[in-house]
């Protein structure tokens, strides 16, 4: 059996943001797959595979060369989604850059969730191949339920005919959470909820004014359960991701799988896999956001949340676990036992 180590000794500070759900998707897709999945250095696993670019992941790529073992890092940080994320992280940024490039140069190859994502990674000059893979999304987990939404509008007290759009995501401008704001703000007869939470200490002051000052209508519950998420994904009317930038999104893909009506605004990283009026409906900027949002709350746009769901499955985690050992197969892995992978290195 194939034996992966995925890489968890900086997981635990990143455990509430994209990189740690990716990361337990990569274990879930993998031993779907039949893989077996290690975190530990011993025994020795065929390949080892990277998510974060903390100092002890660089340590571990260069510890596992040592070894022999091929490195595998997911590359889900680019200097365009480091900017406008906490307080001074502009200045950082090109620092940020430099620095990930020299994290992901340690690796045989480097995985990054959309083709959008990977083009970035390969104009900053980095050696190793780039390719482009899905983060996944659990299908069976995330799936629409109307019990769910039942759930949900009596919890957050719901009545009559009351819409509901919620946003997932950090408290930081890159996010969309000021466009978020502005929309609650023009929509007083609808409620929104962002979830998500972020420390006070790295919100940038604009940010928490927007949020001090935020209307009646919109509510922050703050970090929830993937249980509570997904009851949240199919209690609301829509979901609207505001987001100026992004790898790929794992909360739209969430989202998608739910079956809930998804707006997001139209960035390059949708283009190829996320079309508008097709899977979901997209807008530029504010004002379109507004009017797209009225009009899907108000029935007047087709239902495209089947083909949305579409989207997510196939992107489900059994596929990107079958595509992550085909992509290992194409590796050299000198210490791979007979037995690993001979049905997937034909692509």
């Amino acid at each position: 059996m194939f034996c992966v180590h995925i890489y968890t000794g900086s997981l635990a500070l990143v455990g509430r943001s994209g990189v740690g759900q990716a990361a337990n998707h990569q274990q879930a897709a993998l031993r779907a797959a039949g893989a077996k999945v290690v975190t530990r250095w011993d025994p020795p696993a065929d390949v080892i595979h990277l998510n974060t670019v903390l100092p002890c992941s660089l340590w571990a790529a260069r510890r596992a060369r040592r070894r022999g073992l091929p490195v595998v890092w997911f590359g889900h940080s680019t200097e365009e989604d480091f900017r406008h994320s906490f307080t001074g992280s502009d200045l950082l940024a090109p620092l940020f850059r430099r620095w990930i490039c020299h994290c992901y140069n340690q690796a045989d190859l480097v995985l990054t969730p959309t083709p959008y994502s990977a083009g970035l990674l390969r104009s900053y000059g980095i050696r190793p191949p780039v390719a482009a893979l899905s983060n996944g999304v659990d299908t069976d987990f995330f799936a629409p339920d109307p019990a769910l939404r039942a759930a949900f509008r009596q919890r957050c007290g719901l009545t009559g005919g009351t819409r509901a759009v919620i946003s997932v995501g950090h408290y930081m401008e890159r996010k969309g959470i000021l466009d978020f704001i502005a929309l609650a703000r023009s929509m007083p007869q609808v409620q929104f909820f962002w979830f998500g939470y972020t420390p006070p200490s790295l919100v940038p002051r604009r940010v928490r004014k927007a949020m001090a000052q935020a209307p009646a209508n919109l509510h922050f519950p703050g970090f929830v359960s993937q249980e509570g998420l997904r009851e949240a994904y199919c209690g609301a009317d829509a979901f609207v991701f505001c987001s100026h930038e992004e790898t790929e999104g794992i909360v739209v893909l969430e989202a998608l799988a739910c079956g809930v009506p998804v707006l997001v605004r139209d960035i390059p990283v949708y283009r190829g896999w996320l079309e508008d009026g097709v899977n979901v409906y997209k807008a530029a900027g504010t004002a379109e956001l507004r009017l797209r949002l009225a009009a899907l709350l108000a029935g007047r746009l087709p239902d495209v949340t089947a083909a949305g769901r579409a989207v997510a499955e196939a992107r489900a985690l059994p596929v990107i676990g079958r595509e992550l050992l085909r992509r290992y197969a194409a590796l050299p892995l000198p210490r791979r036992r007979s037995a690993a992978l001979p049905a997937h290195r034909t692509a």
